[in-house]
């Protein structure tokens, strides 16, 4: 590069988005030297800040090629192009990252383990040979090893680990893929394994994975530390195992994931194995997100029966840290990689706690020691409707940044819901969705929600000057926003449900009819809803259909005991349950005088009892259950002529949908269970088209929306958008954010903008 560039012209340059933790900086700098330009690059808060000089043709070049030639792992945003003051540089540096007055943060996710640390790490001549946190500045950990941005090393949980000589060459030379790499290691210098069993503790990284293997091999139980948490670990084709894991836990149905080794040119081979892929449903498991990605079960799969009892799909992941890669290499056979926690709970990320909470679950653990700054647990995708869509934010996709499609004037957090709880920040026209963070009914979920919600405001350099929440009064994240002592929004479940999805489709400005279908939600009269159609938009909802409303004897032990709910809806149509089981006559009672027998009008408790009056399932171990078995046996049955649902209107205006003899149809064992259940989801498909048909009589719409929990279900959401475009209109559902309550977060920050609470 030319030293004397005399008065060379120089811009100043801002590029913001997705800039930090992706090698942004070494790819400005190599750029630079590519244009024979001179200057400088920095990181600032959350933004990339350049001087450049040279002549204009060069400069021109940089400010394109600075976006289009960005880093794969980049989300660059050009802020800045503009004319800077004359300086005589003499070269291009990096200089140290300096903060801001008003910080510009955009935090990356985890990152997979890229191809050429792939290579790297199996190739015996090199130094990083086997080494289990090889990185570089396009892979490794992010969002949950950084303590606070910039992202620079000493803001980051490896800051406890001195470079070696070889190491800090690598860092400091703008040539090499390790340049900058902020979570840069080698087995000198960076973190290792070690592996407890007992009171017997082995170190070193080698000795640990080979102890840990031998768990597995013999049909042990392991729990491993990885990225965002721990895993426990088991080999997935032995029932024995998977059984043992299961009672240890006590999760004796819920589906279990299954990590399979990379192999074949698409590295695929493995995964088809197991599963049925499409191309949609390989290219969502091969995304650097490595998801969890659910996919039809191929019925000679190799794997324990018990690994999904009752379903024809399984979760698949690929291997995504270079533990996992270096387990599954030496095993050469898939494993069950399920979240290491308690049942319902967040995560668990410490090795004391794992050990304490985990003991009588885990035969053995492995260990690490490069901290965990904050849980993420694995992201989770589904096809319905045609499209891969999320089920649960995680890690390698959350934080996930969302525009707003309204300027907020006043910091906003939302503090979600109550089940698959996230938390969101929002601010401008910015929106950040946390990763999963469970069920909040736990003092330990509780916890980490408060946890979350500090940490994303002091991440992000943003404090929350208004909150909102679900308007449930006794949920905890509800009680949290009430003591915070800031300006509350409360909206209602349902309302944030149809807010996120017009939000995330970016409508405010006309109306739309969403179908909001999903287990309960506290509704406007004091009661659980959960079959809700609305009309309108944001801050202007206005509810026009739902369901014949039926009681739920014992509250929330229904969702435990699908047959209360079935006895309830046979009690409120008059027809007899052949099968009931055996119960307390004092439940009628109980049930009649509407004592402990909560109302609800939810698709999901229909969706429980139907199950149950079909024989599927009776009692359920996990929420959502007894729908998912329903739909796995509609898979194999065909509509018989199910009963259409009845429409008419209550003393509110409301449309109501009477199910009495659909439910009685349902519990006629004359017919074969998978028709039934086929026949249940084409009933309620042609509900939407017959409800469509009635309010277009009303109002004005070309869009419809489906959300709610109800529609993770691809068969009822495919035929449920077939019946819209029946009637020329278009059917929307969610892409980008979850459609279940993970998904209610971001919706109330929409909500509660659009009724005035700090919007502009």
């Amino acid at each position: 590069m030319s030293a004397d560039h005399g008065k060379l012209p120089v811009r100043r340059v801002t590029v913001a988005g997705r800039v930090q933790g992706v090698g942004f900086r070494p790819f400005v700098y190599r750029l630079a030297h590519e244009l024979n330009l001179t200057g400088w690059v920095y990181n600032a808060s959350g933004v990339v800040e350049v001087a450049i000089q040279g002549p204009v043709d060069q400069l021109d070049a940089f400010a394109r090629d600075v976006i289009d030639r960005a880093p794969p792992l980049a989300r660059p945003e050009l802020l800045r192009n503009e004319p800077g003051e004359w300086e005589d540089f003499r070269a291009f540096e990096i200089r140290a990252s300096q903060a801001q007055a008003e910080p510009e943060i955009h935090v990356p996710p985890d990152q997979f383990m890229c191809d050429d640390c792939l290579a790297e790490i199996s190739d015996p001549a090199e130094r990083r040979h086997r080494y289990p946190f090889i990185n570089c500045t396009q892979c490794g950990p992010r969002y949950t090893i950084i303590r606070a941005l910039p992202y620079d090393r000493p803001n980051t949980t490896l800051r406890g680990f001195p470079l070696c000589a070889d190491c800090d060459a690598e860092y400091r030379n703008p040539l090499d893929r390790r340049f900058h790499a902020q979570p840069l290691a080698c087995a000198v210098c960076g973190p290792e394994l070690s592996f407890r069993h007992g009171e017997d503790l082995t170190e070193g990284n080698e000795e640990s994975l080979a102890a840990a293997i031998c768990v597995i091999e013999a049909g042990g139980i392991l729990a491993a530390r990885g990225v965002g948490g721990y895993h426990l670990i088991c080999d997935a084709a032995n029932e024995t195992a998977v059984a043992t894991l299961r009672s240890r836990k006590r999760r004796p149905d819920k589906p279990l994931a299954v990590m399979v080794p990379m192999a074949g040119a698409d590295r695929l081979d493995g995964a088809r194995q197991l599963a049925e892929l499409d191309e949609a449903t390989a290219a969502r498991l091969a995304d650097p997100e490595r998801p969890i990605m659910l996919a039809r079960l191929r019925p000679d799969a190799p794997l324990a029966a018990s690994i999904a009892p009752g379903l024809n799909e399984v979760g698949l992941m690929l291997p995504y840290s270079p533990i996992h890669h270096l387990l599954l290499g030496d095993l050469g056979r898939p494993i069950v990689a399920t979240s290491g926690n308690l049942s319902g709970e967040p995560v668990l990320t410490d090795p004391e706690d794992v050990e304490a909470r985990l003991g009588n679950v885990a035969d053995a653990f492995l260990h690490h020691n490069r901290p965990i700054q904050r849980p993420a647990d694995d992201p989770v995708w589904r096809q319905i409707a045609g499209r891969v869509r999320p089920i649960r934010l995680g890690r390698g996709n959350a934080p996930l940044e969302i525009e707003l499609p309204v300027t907020l004037e006043k910091p906003l957090l939302a503090v979600g819901a109550f089940l698959k709880n996230t938390v969101t920040l929002a601010w401008k026209s910015r929106a950040i969705v946390s990763p999963h963070i469970g069920e909040l009914d736990s003092p330990r979920a509780v916890e980490v929600f408060r946890l979350v919600s500090a940490d994303l405001q002091s991440l992000y350099g943003v404090r929350a000057e208004s909150l909102a929440c679900d308007a449930h009064p006794d949920f905890p994240n509800s009680r949290w926003a009430r003591d915070a002592g800031l300006p509350l929004t409360r909206v209602y479940h349902h309302e944030a449900h149809a807010s996120a999805l017009a939000g995330e489709c970016g409508i405010l400005d006309r109306d739309l009819l969403v179908f909001a279908w999903d287990g309960v939600g506290y509704g406007r009269d004091g009661t659980l809803w959960g079959g809700e159609t609305y009309y309108g938009r944001p801050g202007h909802w206005r509810r026009v259909a739902s369901f014949r409303p039926f009681r739920l004897p014992g509250g929330d032990r229904v969702t435990r005991q699908p047959w209360r709910t079935a006895l309830s809806l046979s009690w409120h149509a008059g027809f007899d349950w052949a099968s009931a089981p055996d119960f307390d006559p004092l439940l009628k009672s109980a049930w009649a005088k509407a004592m402990a027998s909560p109302e609800s009008s939810a698709v999901g408790r229909l969706f429980d009892g139907a199950s149950a009056l079909a024989g599927v399932a009776l009692e359920a171990s996990y929420e959502g259950q007894g729908p998912t078995w329903l739909e796995a046996m509609a898979a194999t049955g065909h509509d018989p002529g199910a009963p259409d649902l009845g429409l008419a209107e209550d003393a509110n205006g409301v449309l109501r949908a009477d199910w009495s003899e659909l439910m009685a149809w349902m519990a006629d064992e004359r017919i074969p269970v998978a028709n039934r259940a086929a026949g249940f989801h084409a009933s309620l498909s042609r509900l939407v088209a017959a409800q469509i048909e009635q309010l277009s009589r009303r109002y004005a719409f070309t869009e419809v929306g489906l959300t709610g929990g109800v529609f993770q279900n691809n068969l009822l959401g495919s035929q449920a958008a077939q019946a819209i475009a029946s009637t020329g209109r278009t059917a929307l559902i969610p892409e980008r954010l979850p459609v279940n309550d993970a998904g209610i977060s971001y919706g109330q920050i929409i909500e509660a903008a659009c009724l005035g609470s700090g919007a502009s």
